[in-house]
């Protein structure tokens, strides 16, 4: 007896031809999808069968769908949050196993970071110095969690400040990927203040549009992360 490869579900089947039309183009951000009746006959599978395969796109944030006379199935726009929450989840994964270390990660950050703060040095507008400038912390009054979750907002400000929302997407799991305990429980004396002073080095030459300035700020803060957090 010959061996056969287990044919998909017919909802996996009818997802990956929508989800090849949306991501292809052919079913553009805001349109929207045939209604579920016209799906069945187009197809040839049941309502229940077309139903689950919305509710799939729409768990990997392709669609929504909304209620009503004017109601529907509609492709998403893309939004950089959403999109990077599977992202997150692998890298938390990687980072977490044997094959991928905090080098790796690093190595990563220097490739996307240094010139992404070059970009936002020519780019950024006020609003946006703005967010990063409420992304800073006080490390002498602020607790852990609070330094934490400000390192990351800082960083994702800078990524969104380069105005190609590609960055923001492909940072957005770096910064949010979820890391052993020791990584973090032993830090050198001094950490979090070097942090913030790199941070702020970092503010003062997105301010004046030293894209030179804010690149070697970047690389520098990554050479000090790539000694103290091991």
């Amino acid at each position: 007896m010959t061996g056969s490869s287990v044919r998909p579900p017919a909802y996996q089947l009818l997802a990956d031809e929508l989800r090849a039309d949306i991501t292809s183009g052919r079913l553009q951000p805001g349109e929207r999808l045939p209604p579920e009746p016209e799906l069945c006959v187009k197809t040839g599978v049941s309502r229940s069968t077309v139903r689950e395969a919305l509710r799939l796109l729409a768990s990997q944030h392709l669609i929504v769908t909304t209620r009503g006379v004017t109601g529907g199935s509609f492709v998403a726009h893309p939004d950089a949050e959403k999109l990077s929450e599977g992202l997150t989840t692998g890298f938390t994964m990687l980072t977490n196993s044997n094959g991928v270390g905090l080098a790796d990660l690093l190595e990563l950050r220097r490739a996307l970071e240094v010139p992404a703060a070059g970009l936002a040095a020519v780019r950024r507008d006020e609003h946006q110095l703005l967010e990063i400038r409420g992304a800073l912390f006080d490390p002498e009054i602020d607790d852990f969690d609070t330094k934490l979750a400000a390192h990351t907002a800082f960083h994702m400000a800078v990524a969104k400040a380069t105005m190609n929302p590609l960055f923001e997407l492909v940072a957005r799991p770096l910064y949010h990927a979820k890391f052993g305990e020791d990584v973090t429980e032993n830090l050198p004396a001094g950490y979090w203040e070097q942090i913030d002073a790199d941070h702020r080095l970092l503010l003062d030459c997105l301010m004046i549009r030293d894209a030179d300035g804010a690149t070697l700020a970047a690389a520098r803060h990554l050479d000090y992360l790539a000694t103290a957090v091991r």
